[in-house]
């Protein structure tokens, strides 16, 4: 029989580096899981991707047990990670930071594909360039036209 779950605990931590101090602490412990368990499991899981911020989405059952899922980064820290730029723009409408190619929007787009709700690489292209429009990014050259 399955589980009851108790609570949904989202949180972004970085890869390798879950401590019982705020955020982790205080969101577990008012659930009652036991939190060095949950920080040893994720910082066993995220070795490898060391100091990336990743979503996790905690499952907290009824007997305290828990499950996790790690996701992919989100976009915006993937966008300045491939442009190289520390922040977005203030005033993104203005004030472009930097610049990217298609190649590096698809890169990211099918990195990030199975977090997004969209069907196919076109759609997830486009929601990648407009979260970089959003952030004073611009995209270089025209949508290819190869893109499923």
């Amino acid at each position: 029989m399955a589980k009851e779950i108790a609570a949904l605990i989202k949180l972004q931590i970085k890869g390798g580096a879950a401590n019982p101090s705020p955020p982790v602490g205080p969101a577990l412990g008012s659930k009652g899981v036991n939190i060095m368990d949950f920080c040893k499991q994720f910082n066993a899981l995220t070795q490898n991707r060391a100091g990336k911020t990743l979503p996790v989405i905690i499952t907290v059952f009824t007997d305290k047990s828990f499950t996790f899922v790690v996701k992919e980064p989100p976009v915006a820290v993937m966008i300045k990670e491939a442009a190289k730029i520390q922040s977005g723009s203030a005033e993104s409408n203005r004030k472009k930071v930097a610049k990217l190619t298609w190649d590096q929007v698809k890169k990211i787009a099918e990195d990030k594909m199975p977090d997004l709700n969209c069907f196919t690489l076109k759609s997830a292209m486009s929601m990648v360039a407009g979260t970089a429009r959003s952030m004073g990014v611009t995209v270089e050259g025209e949508f290819p036209a190869d893109v499923k």
